[in-house]
């Protein structure tokens, strides 16, 4: 960079000098304005601090030894409130033990007193350098969540319900606090718990998630707490959990509900005590971890039958988002199919398409038991389907297209159901009432999981 060019583009990098000799601070004002710099003059470390509060400069040019607050001490609150701010230390007796302190406290630079004008210009050059890339990478970073976050993967609509569980989520993003996700299943939890992870101070650091009702018990704990060498069969190796891998980050446990009592157990030691104990380990792990839990069952119906213990309900229900069912948002369904018609196209490579009036008509006046996750899929169907530019209700699923509302009052007399209709029923009714999960659905039911899969098949039940 030639001289006299400012070292941020289209302005002059304001420099904060701070120095109790009024011949220096002269001095470095007129050599920082000829070199394309905006000083800021400080004779004392406390006004150097008043000015930091308030003016934010780009850069600190501070003397070490000064009555009262000293060089150190302006280091510190410039990089606490901001830490991307340069500061750079001067001093005219220079000690190993002082110098490597001002390193690490973060000082960019530390220069020994007489300097070379040259020398102090080339330092303030690289030091402006450091800012503008710092700044840069923080705002691009900033500008990729936010993209994420308005892409058609983000939580997505402006139904009255939907917006209040939103506003809930961004309004507990910012804590540490544990979060619970209430809602059905396909309502778009993990959505929400991304966008949760994505607001908090944690950002920076990995979101983990695990379905815990898709693994059996000592594999979901395994995963979770980790494990150590010759702990069971095929532990050949030392394992982190996933707790740990998530430290500085949010971990999120999905169906919870579905966890054994001794998997609670140890759930509620980590929520406690904020630390693991890795399957045949004795020695706890401390973790840094952002707890974000979720279920589509009724954890207090769970409670009172004994399936889920009542602590650590406790401990999840610290802040608790219900999210609605599509069905109570269906002034959403536009958009949210708009959203993912666009998403479908440009995963299978095809040019834009549009629904026609026919085909958002049948996904408006369906129920859609499955929630957003189901109108995903019918979705991404239809776009595979679809050879044309308009995608119409004849691509959509049967289903969908063959719903028909039944009139709330009809002057026909009700026929008697046949026994196939009146088992259909009464096994989709217990299927709902477990949440989806055909195991217990099949155990309340006092039939095999097999027998219960075949009886689905037959009836075209969906789950």
């Amino acid at each position: 960079m030639s001289a006299r060019t400012p070292a941020f583009p289209g302005q002059r990098p304001r420099v904060l000098v701070v120095d109790d000799e009024a011949g220096i601070r002269e001095t470095l004002q007129i050599l920082l304005r000829n070199e394309g710099f905006d000083p800021i003059l400080a004779d004392n470390g406390k006004a150097a601090l008043d000015v930091i509060a308030t003016g934010s400069p780009d850069i600190v040019l501070s003397d070490v030894r000064m009555p009262g607050v000293g060089g150190l001490a302006v280091l510190m609150a410039a990089r606490e409130h901001d830490p991307d701010t340069p500061v750079i230390l001067m001093t005219a007796q220079a000690t190993l033990q002082t110098a490597m302190q001002a390193v690490n406290e973060g000082a960019f630079y530390y220069i020994q007193k007489p300097f070379r004008n040259d020398e102090l210009v080339a330092i303030l050059r690289r030091a402006a350098e450091h800012r503008t890339l710092r700044v840069e990478n923080t705002t691009l970073k900033q500008e990729i969540r936010r993209r994420d976050r308005t892409s058609s993967l983000a939580p997505i609509g402006t139904n009255r319900k939907w917006l209040a569980a939103l506003g809930l989520a961004e309004a507990v993003a910012p804590t540490d606090s544990t979060v619970l996700i209430l809602g059905e299943s396909g309502t778009g939890k993990e959505v929400v718990a991304r966008f949760v992870h994505e607001l908090s101070q944690r950002a920076e650091g990995p979101f983990l998630s695990i379905n815990c009702g898709a693994l059996p018990e000592g594999l979901l704990e395994s995963e979770l707490f980790g494990h150590v060498k010759g702990s069971f069969t095929g532990a050949v190796k030392d394992k982190a959990g996933l707790f740990t891998a998530a430290q500085g980050g949010t971990f999120f446990l999905d169906e919870i509900g579905e966890t054994t009592p001794a998997t609670q157990v140890k759930l509620l030691r980590v929520l406690q005590h904020r630390e693991v104990i890795p399957v045949g380990a004795t020695e706890p792990i401390p973790i840094d971890t952002r707890i974000i839990a979720a279920t589509n069952r009724d954890l207090d119906e769970e409670i009172k039958r004994g399936n889920f213990r009542r602590d650590l309900f406790y401990r999840l229900n610290v802040i608790s988002i219900h999210l609605p069912p599509l069905r109570e948002r269906s002034d959403d369904i536009p958009m949210l199919a708009d959203g993912f018609l666009v998403r479908a196209c440009e995963r299978h490579g095809v040019a834009p398409k549009r629904l026609s009036d026919g085909a958002l008509e049948a996904l408006a006046s369906y129920a859609w038991p499955g929630n957003v996750r189901e109108l995903e899929n019918a979705i991404e169907r239809a776009v595979i389907l679809t050879a044309g530019e308009v995608v119409d209700r004849a691509a959509l699923p049967e289903r969908i297209t063959e719903h028909r509302a039944e009139p709330l009052v009809s002057d026909r007399a009700a026929p008697n159901p046949t026994l196939d209709a009146v088992e259909r029923a009464y096994i989709q009714w217990v299927l709902q009432s477990e949440g989806g999960n055909k195991t217990r659905a099949a155990e309340a039911l006092g039939i095999d999981p097999s027998t219960l899969h075949r009886k689905l098949s037959r009836y075209g039940v969906e789950s």
